[in-house]
């Protein structure tokens, strides 16, 4: 008896301008929105830390196989922020004295926000800023994906 066994890879169609950034609903995955964004398209969220109060700003970048976190912009350190820069991370600080943290390029599986009840999170994606706190409801878990 022989037995043939085959594999069969299912790859996405590249269609240019077909790379969208979603944000879903965390628990229903309905769709809340889609951007354009192919790959080297770089996005980020605003928001105000819940535990130090202070302003923190996420930069991330669309790359073939998903989403990487590439720099943080803080406003004070303190519990819930970067304390200190890992090897090939880079500390500089801003004309106005924030701390700015370049080089991590970790890839996020899973990119969830919890949008806030006392302050907004704001993205901005392709020089368009929106307020996921409008666009999705206070304490909406808003998942972030690359398709």
């Amino acid at each position: 008896m022989v037995v043939t066994v085959a594999a069969v890879l299912v790859l996405k169609p590249f269609v240019p301008g077909d790379d969208k950034l979603v944000l879903r609903d965390g628990d229903s995955r309905k769709i809340y929105a889609q951007y354009d964004a192919p790959e080297g398209t770089r996005f980020s969220v605003a928001f105000i830390h819940s535990v130090n109060k202070t302003e923190v700003k996420e930069t991330y970048e669309i790359k073939q196989d998903g989403i990487y976190l590439q720099e943080c912009l803080y406003s004070g350190f303190g519990a819930g922020v970067a304390t200190q820069v890992e090897e090939g991370q880079i500390l500089t600080y801003t004309e106005d004295g924030r701390m700015l943290i370049t080089g991590y390029n970790i890839k996020i599986p899973g990119l969830s926000y919890i949008v806030g009840t006392v302050s907004d999170h704001v993205l901005e994606i392709n020089g368009e800023e929106i307020s996921l706190r409008e666009l999705c409801g206070r304490n909406s878990v808003v998942r972030f994906e690359y398709r």
